[in-house]
């Protein structure tokens, strides 16, 4: 089987879904028949020189389409033939405009790819307790029926009540609940733009966030990201450029670059995004996971108009499978964000709504955070530590003092996503910079999310890194030595 598989790891493409759609091809073929045995999945990887990993997200991709099916302990086969889809939907979908992050990690995988929060700090005792006595409680009922599509009213007001004690919200604000961030820049999207409308985003830039406003047909534009995050010059040159009618920013520990923009550059982009009369969105869903230091003013908290839209989220500070998100912003905005929502998926979970307002109104959601900021600062701090002993010379590392990721810059010629395939085979995982990318190429880029690993796995897997990296630099300055000399004349 080998001699008839090829994959291109610089493709676009991921290597589990090429491996997907090789297989499927040699099963629509007939070069694989029904009954035939695959290959386990350990040894075509081996075969292949991939991660087990990938091998067995394209297994379960053919298995969901029923393609082929397992038997424990004596592996996959080859289904029998089915009636063949009157349809070509490989055909028929439209292409992804952005390549999706590979799949999931197996637990023998260390990934530094998943930004998620570490499970292991999960209160899942005192949840439980919480959900058996909003089960129990009057509200009960009310919370399991259909509900607003603007959110569980308890909540809202919660949510808009701090919002107020903080500055942040004012007289003409409203708040909405969605079914976490992402949904709540979806709609923003659907709301606010057209296609061809051009929108100024981070560069580079969390690709849940590229990827929903490229499929809308929307031109974005790459606002270049520093050391301090978004850069107000750059910004203004874009602006008069493009006339952009929304702006994105994450002003506290970009994703990925986990930069923090001071509260001088904050104004300087209230100002331009004023002035352009653009549409300003804050998403700001990492500003709670701050380590050291003093917290910078919110922009909507230095908008005097109020005209700011601030997106927020549990995912990132509680529990991201309860899914939920919200947005403050203006009445007339969030009104019709509300009616958008209904169409979409008629009202937010409510469930998980009211545990969420519970188990904040307990004490319950400081304390954990209290947990998680701890947590987060020791593996931070295990993190730098271990990315500065064993990452070769003129490796850039970003110093955040928040959030849970880091990004990397190697020293030329590495390429990020070249040296991917050896590090997953060597047992580690990262993303690449090109998943990032809005305009300006940058191989050598790479993001280590960190929180959802103990400091002893994030050591163990930067020193994999490290070796990984310093042996091809090593072998590329070498190659460069060899190279002949040009001839003076």
């Amino acid at each position: 089987m080998q001699a008839r598989i090829e994959l291109d790891a610089a493709s676009q493409v991921p290597l589990y879904r090429q491996l997907f759609l090789r297989l499927r091809q040699m099963i629509a073929s007939g070069e694989l028949r029904p009954g035939d045995r695959l290959p386990a999945s350990r040894e075509l990887a081996g075969l292949l020189g991939l991660n087990r990993t990938t091998v067995t997200a394209a297994y379960e991709l053919l298995q969901a389409e029923g393609l082929i099916h397992g038997h424990v302990g004596r592996g996959s086969f080859v289904a029998a033939s089915r009636r063949p889809s009157s349809r070509d939907w490989e055909e028929i979908l439209p292409p992804l405009e952005s390549p999706p992050p590979p799949p999931p990690p197996s637990a023998e995988l260390i990934s530094f790819a998943a930004s998620r929060p570490s499970e292991e700090l999960f209160p899942v005792e005192e949840l439980r307790r919480i959900a058996q006595e909003v089960l129990s409680g009057p509200q009960a009922a009310a919370v399991l029926q259909l509900g607003s599509p603007a959110g569980y009213p308890p909540l809202r007001r919660y949510l808009l009540e701090r919002a107020r004690r903080q500055g942040v919200a004012r007289a003409g604000d409203d708040v909405i609940v969605t079914s976490g961030c992402q949904q709540a820049l979806d709609l923003l999207q659907r709301l606010l733009t057209r296609p061809g409308d051009r929108v100024i985003v981070e560069d580079p830039v969390y690709p849940g966030l590229k990827t929903l406003f490229l499929r809308a047909g929307v031109q974005l534009v790459g606002a270049p990201v520093g050391p301090q995050g978004l850069e107000p010059d750059e910004l203004g040159r874009l602006i008069e450029r493009h006339k952009p009618r929304l702006i994105v920013v994450t002003p506290n520990f970009q994703n990925p670059t986990g930069a923090t923009l001071p509260a001088a550059a904050r104004e300087a982009v209230l100002r331009l995004a004023r002035a352009a009369g653009a549409v300003l969105v804050e998403n700001d869903i990492y500003g709670e996971l701050r380590y050291q230091g003093e917290a910078e003013p919110p922009i909507k908290q230095l908008d005097e108009s109020g005209d700011t839209v601030l997106v927020g989220s549990f995912s990132k500070i509680a529990f991201p499978g309860l899914r939920v998100g919200w947005v403050t912003g203006p009445k007339p905005l969030l009104a019709r964000l509300a009616e958008a929502k209904q169409f979409c998926d008629l009202h937010t979970d409510q469930l998980s709504q009211a545990l969420l307002l519970a188990f904040a109104q307990s004490g319950g959601l400081e304390a954990h955070l209290e947990r998680v900021r701890a947590a987060g600062a020791a593996r931070l701090r295990a993190l730098l530590g271990a990315v500065d002993k064993h990452f070769p010379e003129g490796t850039f590392v970003s110093r955040p003092r928040g959030g849970m990721h880091l990004w990397v810059r190697l020293p030329a010629p590495l390429d990020a996503s070249e040296l991917l395939g050896r590090a997953r085979r060597e047992g580690v995982g990262y993303l690449p910079g090109r998943y990032f990318e809005v305009s300006r190429r940058d191989p050598g880029a790479l993001r280590l999310s960190f929180v959802g690993l103990t400091p002893e796995c994030i050591r163990r897997g930067v020193e994999i890194l490290g070796r990984i990296f310093r042996e091809e630099c090593e072998q590329a300055r070498a190659g460069d030595r060899l190279e002949p000399a040009p001839a003076m004349v």
